[in-house]
């Protein structure tokens, strides 16, 4: 883990209007500190906030105030196009439900965010062989998603979010669709990764079993980082 910052968010607010002239706040005042290389766990009870952080972060949602810098870019001073530019360079994305392509083999699921990028079928198929063979699925290459069991599917998710060698991975709940030795097997793969490739991972998570992987844990509550801490006991 670097001492150099992934991550910088100061002051951010975020607020909602969920029908006419009602407003929520989502977050309120929000700073948090992410250092390269970390991984990284946000904890806490359901609504308060953490989804919409990590949304902010990965520059899908734009806050209302305050700022929000990932590896030097800074989100307020840029355009959509140029946000977009960034995310699909530097982010990369998995989820609990997984979000697999039914209709699309592995290999093709995994090349995914290559082929968006631009770059040719072939080549991008090549690469998703490679990264398959990376986390021990280069036999299931043309299988389809459905043919594969839960832990399976949440590999090639997370093949896929690596292809593109992003800097950032954003994790929301990886484990909850999975049995706990399932879920133990895919935070170890996710650990062996973030030494590996020195990416950094933020992970969301209502899962205590599973911090003790954590660098360092930031508990959420109303809108705000409440504590952070190193010694796993939230």
């Amino acid at each position: 883990m670097s001492n150099q910052l992934a991550v910088k968010c100061r002051n951010v607010t975020k607020s909602f209007m969920i029908a006419k002239n009602v407003e929520t706040i989502a977050l309120q005042g929000l700073d948090l500190d992410v250092y390269k290389g970390e991984f990284f766990m946000l904890a806490g009870p359901s609504g308060c906030g953490k989804t919409t952080l990590i949304s902010i972060i990965a520059g899908v949602l734009q806050q209302n105030s305050g700022t929000c810098i990932v590896n030097d870019f800074d989100y307020q001073t840029k355009s959509a196009r140029e946000v977009l530019k960034f995310r699909a360079k530097n982010i990369g994305f998995i989820f609990q439900s997984f979000n697999l392509v039914d209709s699309l083999n592995v290999g093709q699921n995994v090349a995914l965010p290559l082929i968006i990028n631009g770059m040719k079928q072939r080549e991008a198929l090549e690469k998703a062989k490679e990264i398959l063979e990376e986390v021990d699925l280069g036999e299931k290459l043309l299988s389809p998603p459905n043919q594969l069991s839960g832990g399976q599917q949440q590999r090639v998710a997370i093949a896929r979010a690596l292809i593109h060698k992003p800097s950032l991975l954003i994790c929301d709940e990886p484990t909850s669709a999975l049995d706990h030795v399932t879920g133990t097997k895919i935070l170890e793969l996710m650990k062996e990764i973030n030494k590996r490739f020195t990416s950094t991972f933020i992970i969301v998570t209502h899962d205590n079993r599973i911090f003790k992987y954590a660098d360092r844990i930031a508990y959420m509550d109303d809108g705000r980082i409440e504590r952070v801490s190193q010694d796993h006991e939230l």
